[in-house]
């Protein structure tokens, strides 16, 4: 530690006091470590003009705040974007391990400020060549994306959204979490990048988690991370990119985006294994132009290689195979903890109506689910419908639960409808050979996807995607 410069922050009071009208303030630490860091930001003009801050608890903390205040003041907002743990703490000569939390108190408090920056309507820096803004979620896709980016002579900056903060949720397993921010900020730092949080939770839960929570209610089986592609998320990060004076959002999806003589739609990326096409599905294809998938034509051991390459932490880090607000609580205890969807006794139904069975609510079951029924049969069973309002399931032979039509409600076209020719009905199924009922591209309220072959788990409450040869031209809600 350098004693000097130490004592000089720890007694500057250049900055001292409230936060100024109009300011973004942020402020970490409190009651659990005796510690608090508040920063408050002036912006004008995508320059932090003016700032003030406040801390309470040891002299380190007070000191760090301090340097950040300085070090940010007169800067370009994405230059404050820089700001992280480690620069605070070089910033006031080293600190010794046990007062390193200060420096990350104060980082902390910026960025929090910095999230409230990236959420206004502030215009935070003019177009500059080449600079995208890449979405990192503090795993080895975005992280590498990023990486490529900047290889190519990008300026890369980095956002991460956060979109549920749960005690009740493992947030190191989580893509959108407090920690998952944290992680990203950290790992965006160490390859020079810009970062800055987006906090999207407020419309999270009441658009997304609420859907899900009432899809289930009613009897179907929601589908939240298309929900979230298509109408929350990446709609707010192209927003921030503009203001942000960035041509492109940048994600680590494995997706492809292909143009016919409409303009460009989306397409499944070179590795079958890991396209994640049908997830962005609801994306409107006016948004395209703005998106870029730098690894479309990688796999996923690929993307690992250049991870390590480069020296990565995360290069081997284990994917989520949760939903980001389940992880680590599964859905029956979410659906108990946030929609009072508890368990119930229930009758389990046979094609005819016979009772077979009793079940533990319906809510814990979805069409074409074959384990956990709890009921004994010469053949498997597989449940074929569920009854929210009688709380009851009915079961049948995988014979008894394929269809060859689909009805598909609340459908967007974004071509004529006679030019489909196959649709995807769940996220790992293969495209079935398919063709509509409607005609005309645009909205329709309901209309009947005749397929090919017979298909067995067609569950309402998921999405359909609607295709033409190898691109996405539409999708669908399905009802029955």
């Amino acid at each position: 530690m350098d004693r000097e410069l130490f004592e000089s922050y720890l007694q500057d009071e250049t900055r001292l006091g409230p936060a100024p009208e109009g300011a973004f303030t942020g402020a970490a630490g409190g009651a659990a470590c005796g510690d608090l860091s508040r920063v408050s930001l002036v912006v004008e003009g995508g320059v932090v003009s003016r700032v003030t801050f406040d801390a309470e608890g040891c002299g380190a903390t007070r000191a760090a705040t301090a340097a950040v205040a300085e070090m940010v003041e007169g800067g370009a907002v994405v230059e404050a974007a820089r700001v992280g743990t480690d620069e605070v703490e070089a910033a006031l000569g080293g600190l010794i391990p046990a007062k390193r939390h200060a420096a990350q108190l104060a980082a902390d408090a910026l960025h929090r400020g910095l999230a409230q920056v990236a959420a206004s309507s502030e215009r935070l820096a003019a177009p500059s060549g080449d600079r995208v803004l890449v979405a990192m979620s503090g795993g080895v896709d975005s992280a590498v994306a990023a990486l490529l980016e900047r290889e190519r002579g990008a300026e890369v900056l980095g956002v991460t959204v956060k979109l549920w903060a749960d005690p009740e949720t493992d947030g190191a397993k989580a893509c959108c979490s407090p920690e998952a921010v944290l992680g990203a900020r950290s790992l965006a730092h160490s390859l020079g990048v810009p970062h800055l949080t987006l906090d999207l939770e407020e419309d999270f839960r009441r658009r997304v988690v609420a859907g899900f929570v009432s899809g289930y209610a009613a009897g179907r089986t929601p589908n939240p991370c298309i929900l979230c592609n298509g109408e929350v998320r990446i709609a707010a990060m192209l927003d921030l990119a503009e203001r942000l004076g960035a041509t492109h959002l940048v994600t680590g999806h494995y997706a492809r985006i292909v143009e016919d003589d409409a303009g460009p739609l989306l397409a499944a990326a070179a590795d079958n294994a890991k396209d994640q096409s049908y997830m962005l599905a609801a994306l409107p294809p006016a948004l395209l132009d703005r998106l870029r998938f730098p690894l479309t034509e990688l796999s996923k051991p690929e993307v690992r290689e250049i991870a390590a390459r480069h020296g990565l932490a995360v290069a081997r880090k284990p994917e989520s195979q949760d939903l980001c607000f389940l992880a680590g609580q599964g859905k029956g205890r979410f659906l108990r903890r946030h929609g009072d969807l508890r368990d119930r006794d229930g009758v389990v139904l046979d094609r005819s109506g016979g009772a077979i069975g009793r079940h533990r609510g319906h809510h814990n079951y979805t069409v074409g689910q074959r384990r956990g029924i709890g009921v004994s049969a010469k053949e498997p069973l597989y449940v074929l419908a569920t009854d929210a309002e009688a709380n009851t399931i009915t079961v049948g032979t995988r014979e008894e639960l394929a269809t060859r039509t689909v009805r598909v409600r609340d459908a967007v076209l974004h071509r004529p409808g006679e030019a489909v020719d196959a649709v995807r009905l769940r996220y790992r199924s293969r495209p079935l050979p398919a063709a509509l009922s409607a005609t005309g591209s645009g909205r329709h309220a309901e209309l009947d996807v005749e397929l090919g072959e017979a298909f067995a788990g067609a569950s309402p409450g998921q999405t359909a995607v609607l295709m033409a040869g190898e691109a996405i031209v539409g999708h669908g809600t399905i009802a029955v």
